[in-house]
């Protein structure tokens, strides 16, 4: 059993650090680009997934529009959902690449407290799955 609890332990640390991995090379790469107020122009519309027996829920990706450093209009679309549709005219903060400015992306902590809450929430997890496999063996 210990074998088990080892192997999913790993697995999902890889997964894990993988994730936060990924997460810190994206805010080094983007972190001295310029950051500009964007304005919401509308938002494409989807559903998630409902795997795991969830529920599917309505979810909106913000499309915004934002003047680079030298003027010139750019549009985007939010990388991250929203549970309600933004309205037309709201301003987000979003970071573009001032060497391709179509590359931008909305400046939002909601993935940094993601990981802040999930690497704390694994560690409880596989020190009470131990606690619970060394306690209750298999016969």
């Amino acid at each position: 059993m210990y074998a088990v609890w080892a192997l999913f332990v790993l697995g999902a640390a890889f997964s894990l650090t993988d994730v936060v991995r990924g997460h810190r090379r994206h805010e080094q790469r983007t972190a001295d680009w310029p950051r500009v107020d964007a304005v919401v122009t509308g938002a494409r519309a989807g559903w998630t997934s409902g795997v795991g027996n969830t529920t599917r829920r309505r979810r909106y990706w913000p499309t915004y529009q934002f003047t680079d450093s030298a003027g010139i209009p750019f549009t985007g679309e939010s990388q991250v959902s929203d549970v309600q549709e933004r309205a037309p005219g709201e301003l987000l903060q979003v970071a573009y690449d001032p060497r391709n400015p179509a590359e931008s992306f909305v400046v939002s902590s909601q993935e940094r407290a993601t990981l802040g809450c999930l690497v704390p929430f694994f560690i409880v997890f596989s020190a009470v799955s131990l606690w619970f496999v060394a306690h209750f063996p298999l016969p």
